[in-house]
């Protein structure tokens, strides 16, 4: 740990990017992170070099991924039926089961020290579905956690309760990849051929499907500044 700490994001959008390679660029930058660490183990605390942080934005296409603990057996569609509906299928190294990502879907991978912030995975949960509460907040939507399930929801505790944001993340070190990806616009068909997140009794929306309105690339771009906004607030944090 680093004698002070580094609570500055370098904040970079990638666009539409296809899940390996924004997979690649997240390893690369934790890489750097936890081998920066290990170099300043060996200096005095004069010597030591802050750790970086950073938060990614980006829209993947089509594409389903597992985690490392997830089960095979909530992935529905067989080969024919991905390539039938343009779609691909990946393990990762997150936690969590399977979901999905694709268009009109906002997806945010903090890639932290968390010994810049609280060295705490429990609290960087939470802290994460804070954000995105406080954002969908702005909505008229009531986000809620849901006891053992990771995420953010809506009408915890009803028939119909149902994820608007999924989350699962990696961390070594006390360094954090993958994150967040919340439905904005996103084609919620594509959630039928999974169990989303191993959880069969409980559905997925969107911020479209909750409003049944349309959102433009525009109002997009104001959602993402929202997210921004409330990471910095709930992390105390800011945005370089």
């Amino acid at each position: 740990m680093t004698s002070t700490q580094n609570r500055t994001l370098l904040f970079q959008d990638l666009g539409l990017m296809d899940y390996e390679p924004a997979f690649e660029f997240q390893e690369k930058l934790m890489k750097e992170i936890i081998d920066l660490k290990l170099e300043n183990r060996n200096r005095t605390d004069d010597e030591q070099s802050e750790t970086p942080n950073y938060l990614l934005f980006v829209e993947h296409p089509h594409v389903y991924t597992i985690g490392k603990s997830g089960d095979e057996h909530n992935m529905l569609a067989n080969a024919k039926k991905l390539e039938e509906i343009n779609a691909t299928f990946v393990k990762t190294n997150r936690g969590g089961d399977i979901t999905y990502h694709g268009f009109g879907q906002i997806v945010g991978y903090p890639i932290l020290d968390l010994d810049n912030f609280k060295s705490d995975i429990f609290l960087y949960m939470r802290n994460l579905e804070e954000v995105i509460i406080r954002t969908i907040a702005e909505y008229g939507l009531t986000g809620e956690r849901s006891e053992g399930e990771t995420g953010v929801w809506l009408d915890v505790g009803k028939p119909y309760a149902r994820k608007i944001c999924a989350m699962g993340v990696k961390t070594s070190k006390w360094v954090t990849m993958h994150g967040l990806a919340l439905n904005v616009s996103t084609d919620l068909r594509y959630f039928e051929y999974i169990i989303a997140c191993g959880i069969k009794d409980k559905g997925v929306t969107s911020l479209q499907r909750e409003l049944d309105r349309e959102f433009s690339t525009d109002e997009l771009a104001e959602i993402k500044e929202k997210i921004k906004r409330y990471f910095c607030d709930v992390f105390e944090a800011q945005i370089i």
